[in-house]
C-alpha cells in the first residue's frame, strides 16, 4: 500500500514522502494514528490542502515573530539581585528572572524563548538571545545589578 506520510517516522522516512509499506501496517499502525494517508487522489489533495494552511500559518507567526523581534531589538532590561561582600550574587538570576523582567517591561515572552547557557551568578552586562520562532532569534541586553538601597557591610 502507498501512503503519504504526514509526519516524520523513524525508520520510514520524513512528512510529504510517499512510501510503499505493508497494508497491515499502514492499516494498523500509521492510519489510525494519524500519521499518513492514503496515497490517492483524495489522500494526496487532502495533504497538500493541510501542507498549504500549515506554510500559511507558520508564516503568519514567523511575521509575527519579527515584528515582536524589531520591537525587542531596542530593549535593555535589568534584573536587580541582592549582593554579597564580594559583589557576587546571592543565588543567580535565571531565564524565569529575565521573563519577569521582560513582562513588567510590556512583553509577553515565555522563560522557554529564554536561552541563557547557565544561570547567571555575577553582575554585569549580558547579551541574551530570544528563541521567538524557529527561524527568529533576537539578541536582547541584559544588566545585572545589586538591589537598590544599602550595600552590604554598610553600618545601620
Amino acid at each position: 500500500m502507498e501512503v503519504i506520510l504526514l509526519h516524520d517516522v523513524q525508520g520510514l522516512g520524513s512528512r510529504g514522502d510517499r512510501k510503499s509499506v505493508a497494508s497491515g501496517y499502514a492499516r494498523n499502525f500509521l492510519l489510525p494514528r494519524k500519521l499518513a494517508l492514503p496515497a490517492t487522489s483524495g489522500g494526496a489533495r487532502t495533504f497538500e490542502e493541510g501542507e498549504r494552511i500549515r506554510q500559511t500559518r507558520h508564516q503568519k507567526e514567523r511575521r509575527q515573530a519579527e515584528a515582536l523581534a524589531h520591537r525587542l531589538e531596542k530593549l535593555s532590561l535589568t534584573v536587580h539581585a541582592q549582593v554579597g561582600e564580594d559583589e557576587k550574587l546571592f543565588g543567580s538570576v535565571t531565564a524565569q528572572d529575565v521573563a519577569e523582567a521582560a513582562q513588567a517591561a510590556g512583553f509577553e515572552i515565555d522563560r522557554k524563548q529564554i536561552h541563557l547557557e547557565e544561570p547567571l551568578r555575577a553582575l554585569g552586562v549580558y547579551r541574551i538571545d530570544v528563541k521567538l520562532h524557529p527561524e527568529v532569534v533576537v539578541p536582547i541586553k541584559l544588566w545585572v545589578a545589586k538591589v537598590p538601597g544599602k550595600t552590604p557591610g554598610e553600618a545601620e
